[in-house]
């Protein structure tokens, strides 16, 4: 996956299970509300998790939820949370330098500019 939309998409199937690994039992609701996303785009989400069997929905009778379900990471949504992971990791460490980059460049054109380094906890 190496387009914007694709890796948006990675992000967020990353995201949606590193959530319900540690919180199976939340509710549709609750995931989409955590994530930021739309109730629509997360049941989206998960029915592409489920078809790649990555996730499953189990009837749990002490679940939260009002439909006693919860959804379950399966052995291959663990390993392929674990690639997600690093993939993430190594995405946003990249992102990370740029953005320093791009820090160091400003500032230097501000002292350029001004004569001296703006307060890097200054609002302005």
């Amino acid at each position: 996956m190496s387009s914007r939309q694709s890796r948006l998409q990675e992000d967020t199937y990353y995201r949606v299970l590193r959530l319900l690994q540690d919180n199976p039992d939340l509710t549709q609701r609750e995931l989409a509300s955590q994530l930021g996303i739309s109730v629509g785009g997360l049941n989206y989400c998960l029915k592409a998790l489920m078809e790649k069997g990555w996730v499953k929905m189990q009837n749990f009778a002490r679940a939260k939820n009002k439909f006693g379900y919860v959804y379950v990471l399966t052995p291959s949504g663990v390993a392929e949370k674990a690639l997600l992971t690093k993939s993430f990791l190594q995405r946003k460490l990249e992102e990370y330098e740029a953005l320093s980059h791009e820090i160091e460049v400003l500032r230097a054109e501000v002292k350029a500019q001004h004569g001296t380094p703006p307060d890097p906890g200054s609002q302005t």
